[in-house]
């Protein structure tokens, strides 16, 4: 379960936080930015430091030069994908049913995922975690750990501005062992599988299915407040 530092309050706040600071940043971001400070600070210095070191970028910068980060950073590298499923299944087949998968996931906790996002997407599992079922989430993440972990590293590389987010949401996570180390060596060697034929491509270059318009997030169909459910 979370990490010793957190309680299943300050997990379920800290990932409610961090599905908000990795959606799309609209107009709205910068205005939030004091509310969302104050809920960082209350939480554990392991994952609110973080999360505040990022607000703090959020307040200094200009809307549209985040806004054109963000877009360059997630959806155009593959390595800084936020579909989780892509890390372990890449254009594969599979993916199809993970995806299927993960909405069954959800179903089975009692939410109908019905939005335009597709329910791989980091936000929307983290805020399902926050707000509905934190046990199954947990599980999702936990199957896709070196993925995330894959992440991690592409933003620290960048010196990404959105790299604290995810060093707060691998602090609330295992750490790599078995398995996931595992995968992990293998995605950092190849990159995602593929079953492109006659194609050169790279592992992570530009996949035109990660390229969304740039828009908010679709939540899980509701509009959540920041904070750990009662």
């Amino acid at each position: 379960m979370p990490a010793p530092a957190l309680g299943r309050g300050d997990l379920a706040t800290t990932w409610q936080l961090l599905s908000v600071l990795l959606d799309y940043p609209d107009e709205s971001l910068t205005s939030r930015v004091p509310q969302l400070r104050a809920v960082a600070g209350a939480l554990p210095e392991v994952v609110g430091e973080p999360i505040t070191a990022f607000l703090d970028h959020v307040g200094s910068a200009d809307g549209r030069s985040l806004r054109a980060a963000y877009v360059e950073t997630f959806d155009v590298t593959r390595r800084c994908c936020l579909y989780l499923t892509y890390f372990a299944h890449g254009d594969t087949r599979k993916r199809g049913l993970a995806l299927v998968q993960v909405k069954q996931a959800y179903r089975r906790a009692g939410v109908e995922f019905d939005a335009d996002e597709l329910p791989d997407h980091l936000s929307v599992v983290l805020q399902f975690g926050a707000q509905y079922d934190q046990d199954t989430a947990w599980g999702l993440l936990g199957e896709h750990r070196a993925g995330i972990e894959v992440l991690r590293m592409a933003l620290t590389e960048r010196a990404s501005p959105w790299a604290p987010l995810l060093q707060a949401l691998c602090d609330t996570l295992p750490e790599l062992k078995g398995d996931d180390a595992e995968k992990l060596a293998r995605l950092i060697d190849a990159g995602p599988p593929s079953e492109e034929v006659g194609l050169d491509l790279a592992p992570y270059t530009l996949d035109p299915r990660l390229n969304p318009s740039p828009q908010t997030r679709a939540d899980l169909g509701s509009s959540i407040p920041v904070g750990a459910p009662q």
